[in-house]
């Protein structure tokens, strides 16, 4: 086994194109979310369906530009891997798994997939090092084929609600929430994106527009609840409503489908309905109002990870 660090890599075969590279587990569920990002739009496509091809660890891949987010199982697992071509796969995860305080990814790539996984993924910021099989790994392109495992720092993944900051005079939710993510200086967390949630518009007593905020963020567990009082401290201090609700989930997905998907963005729910369906989803209120905005909070957590579609009205998109 041959191990190097990413500087140590980018010396060997000069500086590439890996911009990020992070990895969110979720045990209790089995499953693991990996985020990559790199210069190029192509490269990440390709890389995005040979994956997909090649099966493994791999249940799913989503791509927003340069950006990837591959879905998988946590384990070891066979893969179609081959000269692209078929149901094969010039690029593969062959497994996620985590080891203490650390997430170990395998792959393995052939021709140019294989310069992508040997000599550029390894030199991504968040990678703390690459292990190489053999010496033979080391050397890349033309038609060969090469494997390595690629160390990073375990993270979990945190999905924060939050509705009702403003009132007819002043704030706006979206405002506060982006504030509150661009503020965060928590060692050994990363925000990852924010998302506005279009709830039910036909609801008596709402904001304006009746929009949530959700953000969503990659932690080391250690630092887990030093990220959650940060967000209650910071919505609570700046809001302009007494009817504040901030939810959190911590975790990949949820554990079983609900009702509560749909019924935020098409009916009208009581304080007690969206409470009783945190609990039943493993869901966490924060904030220490108990009052209406739990309801927006509950549904921004909701969908939070949903794509546009959880901007629009229920079907709309």
């Amino acid at each position: 086994m041959i191990t190097l660090k990413p500087d140590d890599v980018k010396k060997r075969f000069g500086p590439l194109f890996a911009q990020k590279f992070l990895v969110m587990v979720d045990e209790r569920a089995g499953i693991a979310e990996i985020l990559e990002q790199c210069r190029a739009r192509g490269t990440i496509e390709w890389d995005a369906m040979n994956r997909k091809r090649a099966g493994g660890a791999v249940t799913g891949c989503d791509v927003e530009g340069t950006s990837m987010t591959i879905h998988a199982r946590l384990g070891r697992f066979s893969v179609n891997f081959g000269a692209a071509a078929g149901d094969i796969g010039g690029q593969a995860l062959e497994g996620v798994e985590i080891a203490g305080d650390e997430v170990i990814t395998s792959w393995s790539g052939i021709a140019g997939a294989g310069v992508g996984i040997a000599a550029c993924l390894p030199q991504a910021p968040g990678v703390i090092r690459a292990e190489y099989p053999t010496e033979d790994d080391l050397i890349v392109g033309g038609a060969r084929t090469n494997r390595v495992r690629i160390v990073s720092p375990r993270y979990e993944k945190l999905c924060f609600g939050i509705d009702d900051t403003d009132t007819k005079t002043e704030g706006a939710t979206w405002v506060t929430a982006l504030k509150c993510a661009e503020a965060c200086t928590i060692e050994g967390v990363e925000f990852l994106n924010m998302r506005l949630v279009q709830l039910n518009p036909a609801v008596p007593h709402k904001t304006t527009n009746c929009v949530g905020s959700a953000l969503n963020f990659a932690v080391k567990p250690e630092k887990i609840k030093e990220l959650q009082e940060y967000i209650c401290t910071f919505v609570q201090g700046h809001t302009f409503s007494q009817d504040t609700g901030i939810a959190c989930y911590r975790g990949i997905g949820f554990p079983i489908e609900s009702p509560a998907f749909k019924w935020v963005k098409t009916e009208i729910l009581t304080l007690d309905q969206a409470e009783r369906e945190a609990k039943t989803l493993g869901i966490e209120f924060l904030d220490t109002n108990g009052r209406k905005g739990r309801i927006g909070a509950l549904g921004a957590v909701l969908w939070g990870n949903m794509g546009i579609e959880a901007a629009g009205l229920y079907g709309e998109h």
